[in-house]
């Protein structure tokens, strides 16, 4: 799941999954608020639901998008804000502590004077090195350096658990070094993204004239970047073929490395990036590898300094001064997302604080703001969907008996990760002072480099969370056949626990955040790993057969999706957000309809217990977006945008026709042969 926000949002959980099932029709209703009444639901289900409130709420200038993310996100900013500031203030922390470095980081990250006074000083180092480059030797030193810093240039690299063989960690080498977001920006003829892509060149130009480049250098060394990453992005996989388990997994031993790539030199490599031991690796991607072997012969050792200088700079502008933090806001923020105002600068801090100390935040977090007894009643919300989800793979009529009792077993043993984890990550060897924001971003980088790497060899830790507690967000961890739910995830802004009925919370909670989890545990990547989370096959022949002929009904729905200009939804690349958005409403109805509100079927402020549900899946997509960022996200995103995750598993829910009188003629009306019935 992905609810298009950034990784820090958190306020207190102020209502209940499995209490309240009525409340006062005169109090505040935040569905009735957000409705625009002269839109017919049949036609256009997300606008009924949240038109009035996005008709009231411009996108703030600073901002790509605007919804129920970034209300929660805007609480949890000024709660963050409290404890970093109070950190910052304490200079007696204790050296090493977390409060020493929350307060350090934050201290060095809101001190503009001394960025600008640094200038990019701190990372003239890095620069020297490059400049030093004599031979390839000494270039795949540097490049693996920067691979250690965070910078990722020319190929992307991970450690995490091998997809054949759970209970071990791999190094994963995949396809990367591009500036753009991804491959199709290097390719795509229509006039938006041939903008994007000019604008991109003078992006680069610009960066190196900061350097100390002038103009006619700096125009001569951004085409050599262009053309190197051009390259790249040639022999990269589009979005939806990166969503293949099999083709995407590659594992080969050192001397198949070296001879898909030799010119890589990969002993010095990882002897160089510190990784001793390895016998074997999984490469994401052959050919791109066959591509960067053929740059590493033909492209010239200047280019590459050039390509090596801009790398460099670009992944670390909007820690240096203001003037590269601008040219960086510029592109990024102004041109690819058509955002006016740069956002403020302590929000700014607050989310690269996240990214570094995230655990440490969020034990803050859950010490003043988070109980157990919350926690608790979101495992019952959560076993009451996994309960339903078991009654509806049981009922199915197009699974075979053998393979319907392997889905069960996967069911079964599904992991529940709640609200916070029992166990903290320990960053008491990261060392964040308060010389230089920069350098502290370069030490936090080493510091996970170096946690990753030290994975390698040693049992997988299952218990381990890759989201903090104050993240708006989920997950499902195919590896681990896990779900995860941040406190944060089940979140109504403003909204205590005495004015939130149980069909607001089994669509907003139940059906967006875990049901859509668990279904992608049998989506149509998810359902390739076994119970023990290993890629396997598991299903009967006519089973595949089956669920994917169900499967591209789907991807036919959203290929058919205009949402700007002439740019389509990418159906096949979305299809497990798709799968699981409509996998999860219909699992959490059924959840629902076991609870006193929906028996009793007494209407609050005109709405039936149903239609509310509905509404409040709604809710969780509450969100509009500028034209910029909606371009992006089709691009790049395999999340569909947030209307059609509303609209798009409704038109095929016989429970929401019999709810809002879908007839033949509406434009939510779809016919019985193409509706989509998976789960």
């Amino acid at each position: 799941m992905l609810k298009n926000t950034l990784q820090i949002a958190l306020v207190a959980i102020l209502f209940s999954a499995c209490s309240n099932p009525q409340k006062k029709a005169d109090s505040r209703d935040i569905l009735a608020d957000n409705m625009d009444t002269t839109v017919n639901p049949a036609d256009d289900f997300f606008k009924y639901a949240n038109g009035g409130w996005i008709k009231k709420n411009p996108i703030p200038e600073s901002e790509r998008s605007y919804g129920i993310a970034k209300l929660v996100m805007n609480e949890t900013y000024e709660r963050m804000k409290k404890l970093s500031e109070d950190a910052s203030a304490d200079t007696k922390a204790e050296k090493g502590s977390s409060s020493q470095k929350i307060g350090d980081f934050y201290h060095t990250g809101m001190d503009s004077a001394t960025c600008d006074a640094q200038g990019y000083d701190k990372l003239k180092p890095e620069l020297e090195s490059i400049d030093n480059i004599k031979d390839k030797n000494d270039l795949l030193k540097v490049i693996a350096r920067q691979q250690m810093i965070g910078c990722n240039p020319l190929y992307s690299m991970g450690i995490y658990q091998d997809e054949k063989k759970s209970d071990q960690y791999a190094l994963h080498l995949q396809q990367g070094g591009l500036g753009l977001p991804n491959r199709d920006y290097y390719f795509n003829t229509d006039a938006r993204t041939t903008n994007i892509r000019n604008e991109y060149v003078k992006h680069v130009t610009n960066t190196f004239k900061l350097i100390g480049e002038d103009e006619a250098s700096a125009a001569k060394k951004a085409s050599v970047v262009m053309k190197l990453e051009t390259s790249l992005a040639k022999a990269s996989r589009k979005l939806e073929d990166l969503r293949d388990p099999y083709a995407n997994y590659n594992k080969m031993d050192l001397v198949g490395l070296q001879k898909l790539n030799p010119s890589m030199n990969w002993a010095l490599t990882f002897e160089t990036m510190n990784i001793k031991g390895l016998d074997s690796v999984i490469v994401g991607q052959p050919e791109f590898y066959k591509e960067v072997e053929n740059n590493l012969k033909s492209v010239s050792i200047d280019d590459w300094k050039t390509y090596l200088k801009w790398n460099i700079i670009a992944s670390f502008a909007s820690f240096l001064s203001k003037d590269f933090d601008q040219e960086q806001f510029h592109f990024n923020g102004e041109v690819l997302s058509g955002v006016k105002v740069q956002r403020p600068r302590w929000k700014r801090v607050l989310d690269n604080q996240e990214n570094y100390l995230g655990d440490a935040l969020g034990q803050l977090y859950v010490k003043n703001y988070y109980s157990p007894a919350t926690k608790e009643r979101y495992v019952q919300l959560t076993n009451n969907v996994l309960a339903s989800y078991k009654e509806h793979l049981e009922k199915l009529d197009w699974m075979s008996d053998s393979t319907k009792e392997k889905a069960l077993a996967k069911l079964s043993t599904v992991r529940k990760k709640v609200g916070y984890p029992d166990k903290w990550r320990d960053y008491s060897s990261m060392n964040i002072s308060r010389s230089s924001y920069v350098e502290n971003v370069i030490e936090g980088n080493l510091w996970y480099y170096n946690y990753y790497l030290n994975k390698l060899g040693k049992p997988v830790d299952r218990d381990e969370w890759d989201m903090t507690p104050q993240t708006y967000n989920a997950y499902y961890n195919p590896s681990n056949n896990e779900i995860v739910l941040p406190a944060a995830a089940f979140i109504i802004p403003g909204i205590p626990d005495s004015l939130a009925d149980d069909a607001l919370i089994y669509g907003y909670a139940g059906a967006s955040t875990i049901g859509h989890e668990i279904t992608h545990g049998f989506d149509d990547e998810g359902r390739q790993f076994d119970a023990d989370g290993n890629l396997k096959s598991w299903w009967g022949k006519e089973d595949e057969e089956k669920f994917n002929q169900r499967a591209q009904l789907y991807v036919d729905q959203y290929n058919n999706y205009v949402v700007l200009d002439s740019m389509h939804v990418n159906g096949k690349a979305s299809l497990g957000e798709n799968i699981a958005d409509l996998g999860g409403i219909v699992i959490a109805i059924d959840a629902f309809k076991k609870t006193e509100q929906f028996k009793k079927g007494e209407k609050i402020n005109g709405l039936t217990p149903i239609q509310r549900y509905f509404m409040g899946y709604a809710l969780g997509w509450l969100h509009h977006q500028r034209d910029e960022a909606l371009a992006n996200q089709i691009m790049t995103d395999v999340h569909a945008p947030a209307f059609l995750r509303v609209n798009g598993p409704m038109s095929n829910i016989p429970e929401f026709y019999e709810a809002f009188g879908v007839k033949e003629g509406n434009k939510m009306w779809r016919a019985d042969s193409v509706r989509v019935k998976i789960w």
